[in-house]
Protein backbone atom coordinates (compact mmCIF):
# COMPACT_ATOMS: atom_id res chain seq x y z
CA UNK A 1 0.00 0.00 0.00
CA UNK A 2 1.15 3.42 -0.92
CA UNK A 3 1.46 6.76 0.69
CA UNK A 4 -1.19 8.36 -0.88
CA UNK A 5 -3.51 5.13 -0.47
CA UNK A 6 -2.99 5.52 3.33
CA UNK A 7 -3.60 8.99 3.21
CA UNK A 8 -7.02 8.11 1.54
CA UNK A 9 -8.23 5.66 3.96
CA UNK A 10 -6.98 7.58 6.49
CA UNK A 11 -9.23 10.46 5.65
CA UNK A 12 -12.09 8.29 4.47
CA UNK A 13 -11.91 6.85 7.66
CA UNK A 14 -11.91 9.81 9.82
CA UNK A 15 -14.98 11.45 7.74
CA UNK A 16 -17.09 7.86 7.70
CA UNK A 17 -18.43 8.45 10.97
CA UNK A 18 -19.46 11.73 10.18
CA UNK A 19 -20.63 11.83 6.50
CA UNK A 20 -21.47 8.77 5.37
CA UNK A 21 -22.22 9.58 1.93
CA UNK A 22 -19.69 11.97 1.55
CA UNK A 23 -17.03 10.36 2.83
CA UNK A 24 -15.43 8.50 -0.19
CA UNK A 25 -15.86 12.30 -2.16
CA UNK A 26 -14.43 14.01 0.52
CA UNK A 27 -11.03 11.88 0.59
CA UNK A 28 -10.82 11.47 -3.23
CA UNK A 29 -10.32 15.16 -3.27
CA UNK A 30 -8.57 15.68 -0.57
CA UNK A 31 -5.53 13.22 -2.26
CA UNK A 32 -6.22 14.56 -5.84
CA UNK A 33 -5.59 18.34 -4.29
CA UNK A 34 -2.58 16.73 -2.50
CA UNK A 35 -0.91 15.21 -5.71
CA UNK A 36 -2.09 17.93 -7.38
CA UNK A 37 0.35 20.66 -5.16
CA UNK A 38 2.77 18.28 -5.44
CA UNK A 39 2.75 18.55 -9.04
CA UNK A 40 2.76 22.30 -9.02
CA UNK A 41 5.75 22.45 -6.31
CA UNK A 42 7.06 20.12 -8.84
CA UNK A 43 6.60 22.56 -12.00
CA UNK A 44 7.53 26.08 -10.19
CA UNK A 45 11.32 24.52 -8.82
CA UNK A 46 12.07 23.09 -12.25
CA UNK A 47 10.51 26.24 -13.77
CA UNK A 48 12.98 28.42 -11.55
CA UNK A 49 15.69 26.34 -12.18
CA UNK A 50 15.65 26.17 -15.83
CA UNK A 51 15.31 30.09 -15.78
CA UNK A 52 18.28 30.42 -13.72
CA UNK A 53 20.21 28.01 -16.01
CA UNK A 54 18.92 30.36 -18.97
CA UNK A 55 17.34 27.60 -20.94
CA UNK A 56 13.69 28.06 -22.56
CA UNK A 57 11.56 24.70 -22.96
CA UNK A 58 7.98 26.12 -23.13
CA UNK A 59 6.14 29.53 -22.56
CA UNK A 60 4.25 29.76 -19.35
CA UNK A 61 1.15 29.77 -21.05
CA UNK A 62 1.56 26.05 -22.44
CA UNK A 63 3.10 25.36 -18.98
CA UNK A 64 0.01 26.24 -17.32
CA UNK A 65 -2.32 24.88 -20.11
CA UNK A 66 -0.06 21.34 -19.45
CA UNK A 67 -0.82 21.61 -15.65
CA UNK A 68 -5.00 21.98 -16.20
CA UNK A 69 -4.43 18.60 -18.36
CA UNK A 70 -2.07 16.89 -15.79
CA UNK A 71 -4.04 17.80 -13.03
CA UNK A 72 -7.58 16.90 -14.74
CA UNK A 73 -6.04 13.30 -15.20
CA UNK A 74 -4.52 13.12 -11.86
CA UNK A 75 -8.16 13.97 -10.55
CA UNK A 76 -9.28 11.15 -13.21
CA UNK A 77 -7.11 8.45 -12.14
CA UNK A 78 -7.88 8.84 -8.24
CA UNK A 79 -11.78 8.77 -9.25
CA UNK A 80 -11.28 5.57 -11.15
CA UNK A 81 -8.49 4.08 -8.25
CA UNK A 82 -11.05 5.14 -5.31
CA UNK A 83 -14.59 4.99 -6.69
CA UNK A 84 -15.04 0.78 -7.05
CA UNK A 85 -13.34 -2.19 -6.49
CA UNK A 86 -9.58 -0.78 -4.87
CA UNK A 87 -11.35 1.34 -2.28
CA UNK A 88 -13.23 -2.04 -0.72
CA UNK A 89 -9.40 -3.94 -0.80
CA UNK A 90 -7.79 -1.05 0.35
CA UNK A 91 -10.29 -1.34 3.46
CA UNK A 92 -10.12 -4.82 3.87
CA UNK A 93 -6.00 -4.29 4.15
CA UNK A 94 -6.91 -1.65 6.78
CA UNK A 95 -8.80 -3.96 9.26
CA UNK A 96 -5.41 -5.43 9.92
CA UNK A 97 -3.80 -2.86 11.25
CA UNK A 98 -5.53 -0.70 13.92
CA UNK A 99 -4.67 2.82 13.56
CA UNK A 100 -2.17 4.43 10.43
CA UNK A 101 -0.96 7.38 12.94
CA UNK A 102 -1.76 10.39 10.51
CA UNK A 103 -2.83 13.54 12.17
CA UNK A 104 -5.63 14.83 10.86
CA UNK A 105 -4.23 18.81 11.76
CA UNK A 106 -1.05 17.54 9.45
CA UNK A 107 -3.12 16.18 6.83
CA UNK A 108 -5.29 19.28 6.30
CA UNK A 109 -2.39 21.47 6.86
CA UNK A 110 -0.10 19.40 4.37
CA UNK A 111 -1.71 20.87 1.57
CA UNK A 112 -2.29 24.31 2.51
CA UNK A 113 1.90 24.20 2.97
CA UNK A 114 2.76 22.54 -0.20
CA UNK A 115 0.55 25.56 -1.57
CA UNK A 116 1.68 28.42 0.09
CA UNK A 117 5.82 26.97 -0.05
CA UNK A 118 4.53 26.61 -4.63
CA UNK A 119 3.69 30.73 -3.58
CA UNK A 120 6.48 32.03 -2.43
CA UNK A 121 8.85 29.82 -4.45
CA UNK A 122 7.22 31.21 -7.52
CA UNK A 123 7.92 34.77 -6.30
CA UNK A 124 11.28 34.80 -5.67
CA UNK A 125 13.91 35.69 -8.54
Amino acid sequence: MNFFNQLYLTVFNHFKARYKQKANTIALFYVSILQIALLLLGGIFFTKFLEQMKVVVMSSTNSVVLFCMIALFIHFKNWMNYSGRKRRVLNAKLTNKKDLGYSMFILFVMPIGIISLSILLLKTV
